[in-house]
């Protein structure tokens, strides 16, 4: 009887991930001529695709590192709360609006006529072009992000036992040091799968390098993009799929946990 739970989950698999990934690894050994290739992994290895893995890998450590600099003094605050579940909903409540119409927003937002550069105005600061640029595609990523790293944190922190947290006080620590010393280290698994959830996607960006940073960012989601819709060369599109997945499966061993408790369960 248990094997047969097992059915529906094997199915669901076969048909969404493993039969995906096959049709993905298959078409990346054809060229634009449908010919049997080995091309494409050749020019993924040239230096402007080089190039561009670099590029996506720094954006996603910057938007993750922000948002990381953001979330743990976030969660340690809301631990403090009385309302603390409250508070909590209401910074994760922005994740049931779609991520299109959030992006739009911005737009209006970082305008040459938007909320920023009108408060520049009004302050005497000269006009500031923040759409079409990199540090407007970083804040627009750390924005989005934020509720996903928060949850992990928050879960991992509010789980410590407070009777260590009090140990530590007792014996003459100091804030900081309580935190360094014994938060952190006891939060780790926390971090640990903020992280994940956060560099992986951010590392496969595409709508938000359109629409908020124009051209001048340029990502492997934004090249997968390129080469099935504008291109049409399915084989090197796929090419670029399948080392986007080996990234994804590195970092995820990397910033695997041990902890079964991290996550919106023990909410």
């Amino acid at each position: 009887m248990r094997r047969l739970l097992f059915i529906p989950y094997i199915v669901w698999m076969g048909i969404f991930v493993i039969i995906p990934i096959g049709l993905l690894v298959g078409f990346s050994f054809f060229d634009i001529e449908d010919n049997l290739t080995f091309s494409n992994y050749r020019e993924f290895f040239s230096w402007s695709y080089l190039q561009m893995s670099i590029s996506s890998f720094w954006y996603a450590f910057l938007i993750t590192a922000f948002t990381l600099l953001v979330c743990y003094p976030l969660a340690l605050i809301i631990k403090q709360l009385k309302l603390k579940m409250f508070w909590l909903f209401i910074i994760i409540l922005p994740t049931w609006i779609n991520i299109l119409l959030k992006t739009y927003a911005f737009i209006g937002i970082f305008s040459r006529e938007g909320l920023v550069n009108n408060l520049a105005a009004q302050l005497g600061l000269p006009e500031l072009q923040l759409l079409f640029s990199d540090v407007a595609f970083v804040i627009v990523g750390v924005y989005i992000f934020i509720p996903f790293m928060l949850l992990p944190l928050f879960n991992s922190i509010n789980s410590i036992d407070q009777s260590m947290i009090s140990a530590a006080q007792d014996l003459g620590a100091t804030r900081m040091q309580v935190i360094r010393k014994v938060i952190f280290p006891l939060s780790i698994e926390g971090v640990k799968a903020g992280v994940q959830v956060v560099f992986i996607p951010a590392l496969s960006l595409f709508m938000i390098t359109r629409l908020i940073a124009g051209n001048k960012v340029v990502t492997l989601g934004t090249a997968i993009e390129q080469q099935f819709l504008t291109a049409e060369n399915w084989g090197m599109g796929s090419t670029i799929g399948v080392f986007l997945i080996l990234f994804m499966m590195i970092i995820m061993l990397f910033t695997r946990t041990k902890s079964k408790t991290i996550g919106v369960g023990r909410l």
